[in-house]
């Protein structure tokens, strides 16, 4: 009995040196697994960009809408006349002098046949009375005729003279009455309406067609009243119509007046390219180009527009802090930052859609999209 007792205490003794080792050893793991499973995982891994200066043009926005430089209404000089042919029709190009209808000439070419005829004897009846003035003149001073003779000769043929006058500006009239069956394109353009039809008897003024003169269009903007000091004559504008490509432009001409009921003055502005897509009556957006200043600039990605604010999250260590900022102009894919925020900052550049105030963030060091930290 004496013999078995140590030997269990030795083994009991060598079962808790064990037991306290083991513990001994599986402490700081389980401290580190603690710890480690109480810090914060990371919200994102994401990209740092930081806030940089340029220089950028100055720009002041107008809407408005494409419209015809002038629009030419072509229409009947004389009434009473069939229309005869239609050459023409919607979206055809014309010359200057280009026939374009012509009217039924009716009685007017026999008028003017009357009228040449009523020329030709008012010439014979000139002539005639002219021979006679000759031949009293020669007579003045002698007593072959009396000086109440003399006068009613001269007088005659100044008569003769008269008449020969006025037949030629019946003959003139006439010509020209004819001449106004010929329709024809006062200047080089787009027909852009066609309200004749053939056979309907026109009535003087009568619209017939409606011209796009020369073809030309211009953009009518609507700007603020108190921004038209700004713009001057010649400046470049930046155009986009509704539907078709951007074009060029150049201010023609600013309205002297401003609209009492929008606040608005209308900008006139030459326009130049867009091919057929560029049509009168497309809505339009467009810049004016003032000139260049000075712009802090973000990437587009870094802003956040959230109820109706527009915020940038700064990096801070290893988490973000939201900051509201006031945006200005956009270039490409970057946004001018007017206020809330300095030169230099370092903000996150995508992904900020998916942050929070506060967050806990992996910021990347190799280029690259940011992503979503894995859970």
């Amino acid at each position: 009995m004496k013999t078995r007792i140590p030997t269990l205490l030795t083994a009991t003794l060598t079962l808790a040196l064990a037991a306290a080792f083991v513990i001994a050893l599986s402490g700081p793991a389980e401290a580190q697994q603690a710890a480690a499973s109480a810090a914060p995982k990371p919200a994102l891994t994401v990209k740092r960009v930081l806030a940089q200066s340029a220089t950028w043009p100055q720009t002041l926005a107008g809407t408005g809408s494409i419209a015809a430089w002038q629009d030419v209404v072509i229409g009947a000089e004389i009434g009473g006349q069939r229309l005869a042919a239609l050459n023409v029709d919607v979206g055809d190009r014309v010359k200057k002098g280009q026939l374009l209808a012509r009217l039924s000439p009716g009685t007017l070419e026999a008028d003017l046949a009357a009228s040449k005829a009523a020329l030709l004897e008012a010439e014979a009846a000139a002539r005639e009375a002219g021979q006679t003035a000759a031949r009293v003149k020669t007579l003045q001073g002698s007593d072959a005729l009396s000086p109440q003779a003399i006068d009613q000769a001269l007088a005659a043929d100044a008569a003769a003279q008269a008449r020969v006058a006025a037949a030629k500006a019946r003959v003139q009239a006439d010509q020209l009455r004819l001449s106004y069956t010929q329709v024809t394109a006062p200047d080089d353009g787009v027909i852009t309406a066609r309200i004749a039809t053939p056979g309907a008897l026109v009535q003087p003024g009568q619209e017939l067609f409606r011209l796009q003169r020369q073809g030309r269009l211009e953009w009518r903007a609507e700007v603020p009243g108190a921004e038209l000091a700004q713009l001057k004559v010649g400046q470049k504008v930046r155009v986009q119509p509704s539907g078709a490509p951007p074009v060029d432009g150049r201010v023609r001409r600013v309205a002297p007046q401003i609209d009492p009921q929008t606040r608005n003055g209308l900008v006139y502005v030459d326009v130049s390219g867009g091919g057929e897509a560029l049509r009168a009556g497309l809505f339009a957006r467009g810049e004016f180009v003032l000139g260049d200043s000075a712009a802090l600039t973000l990437p587009q990605s870094a802003v956040l527009l959230r109820d109706g604010f527009s915020y940038v999250f700064r990096i801070d260590g290893n988490k973000v802090r939201q900051q509201k900022v006031q945006v200005g102009r956009r270039e490409g894919a970057r946004i001018e930052i007017r206020a809330g925020l300095a030169a230099g900052a370092a903000v996150v550049e995508s992904g900020v859609g998916f942050l929070a105030d506060g967050d806990t963030v992996l910021v990347a060091t190799a280029t690259g999209d940011a992503a979503r930290a894995p859970k």
